[in-house]
């Protein structure tokens, strides 16, 4: 009888293991795609955009509001280890370049761990991930004047946090997951703010200020649809919302020269009222709606590539700088295992 359920037990737990197993994919376009342990593998991207700027008051008061912002260059590389086959950990970096509004840098930076917590025979999967936001690794910089605040380059200047999860299930050749995300930033002086054109140096403001932010958050949501149609050839699309918060400015962090007039003492003080009340809550997030498209080819069992499609639609706040009436993205990716 022992015997007998020794068996039982060692061919359920074969089948388990086998069912988990056929369950990964090699695909590294499948939504669900992790590496397995001691596996390396690499995501490189580019991408060409067109922008053309929605009507914000912000964009107004800079008349930029309807001007197309083209080409707009984008780089992107992803890379990730198997530690085991259920955890990994990987980096996520993006660079921008957009010429017709002088603003450049790194607009996405991620380091993180992917815990795969279940994965059934069925193919079901659930993961769990965390994130570390780099955007703190440079400042924010740009400049204020009377027409708002110009951006120079796509950092905030602020560290932070991601928590998010994933549920997925992997048919023959269809593949469904959800997914869901939500990232906490650290308020802090990280920035390099040019506020010379003011003309405030008479009462004791340097040309360049930093100053201290709040803390930000944004909310992501999604859900991804992919098909395996053979060994070579698949597609999937995405759709995505993401919720972006307002920034605000709590106070003036570089000191400011003490005034032994009373009377520019006071003009000091008002000014940095006026420049607090302007910023406290600069009214500048956004939403976007994101629909993205993937067309991927399996050149070799270890290299993929595919061809990438991505429009967005977006709902801007009166300051933000970031809406726009037309977003659209193609580019390319070389996937490589190794």
């Amino acid at each position: 009888m022992k015997k007998t359920l020794k068996t039982v037990a060692i061919a359920a737990a074969t089948m388990m293991t086998t069912g988990a197993m056929a369950s990964v994919t090699k695909n590294m376009e499948n939504p669900l795609y992790i590496p397995t342990a001691g596996q390396f593998y690499s995501k490189t991207g580019a991408g060409l955009m067109y922008k053309k700027a929605d009507h914000t008051e912000a964009l107004q008061k800079k008349s930029h509001a309807g001007d197309p912002e083209f080409p707009v260059w984008r780089l992107a590389e992803d890379f990730g280890y198997g530690i085991s086959d259920s955890l990994s950990t990987y980096i996520s970096l993006g660079y921008t370049h957009n010429g017709d509004i002088d603003r450049k840098g790194m607009h996405r930076g991620r380091l993180g761990l992917n815990y795969r917590v279940i994965e059934t025979p069925e193919n079901l999967v659930w993961d769990i991930y965390g994130e570390a936001y780099l955007s703190g690794v440079s400042p924010m910089k740009g400049s204020y004047s009377a027409t708002g605040f110009q951006y120079d380059n796509f950092s905030n200047g602020r560290w932070g946090a991601v928590a998010g999860t994933k549920f997925g299930k992997r048919w023959s050749k269809l593949t469904t997951s959800i997914f869901a995300e939500y990232l906490q930033t650290f308020g802090n002086h990280n920035n390099e703010i040019d506020v010379s054109a003011m003309g405030l140096s008479a009462i004791g403001f340097p040309d360049q200020v930093a100053v201290d932010l709040k803390s930000s958050n944004e909310t992501t949501i999604g859900l991804n649809a992919f098909y395996q149609a053979n060994d070579r050839w698949s597609f999937g699309g995405t759709f995505k919302f993401v919720e972006h918060s307002d920034n605000g400015v709590k106070s003036i962090h570089t000191p400011l020269v003490p005034q032994s007039n009373p009377v520019m003492q006071d003009l000091q003080n008002q000014a940095v009222k006026g420049l607090l009340l302007q910023t406290a809550d600069m009214n500048d997030g956004w939403n976007e709606y994101i629909l993205t498209a993937v067309l991927a080819n399996q050149i070799t069992d270890s290299f993929q590539l595919a061809l990438v499609g991505e429009y967005t639609f977006d709902q801007s706040h009166s300051g933000s700088q970031n809406g726009t009436d037309v977003k659209a993205e193609v580019g390319v990716r070389a996937n490589v295992r190794f």
